[in-house]
């Protein structure tokens, strides 16, 4: 997911993106304890648009109280 794709989405959106994005890590995690996971580079995927997600909500609720 690029930084433009998601600073389109509105705070709403952002919100269940981030939801979506902790459920696909956990399942991740899940498989990689399970030994199901086929893709690994998947997790640090995850975890960077979940970074990404959340910085760029700090910064729209920054923007919105300025």
């Amino acid at each position: 997911m690029k930084a433009n794709d998601v600073r389109a989405l509105s705070a709403d959106q952002l919100n269940e993106e981030l939801a979506k994005l902790k459920k696909e890590q956990f399942n991740l995690r899940f498989q990689k304890a399970t030994g199901q996971l086929e893709k690994s580079s998947r997790i640090n995927e995850v975890r960077k648009d979940i970074a990404r997600v959340k910085t760029i909500a700090r910064q729209k609720a920054a923007e919105a109280k300025a």
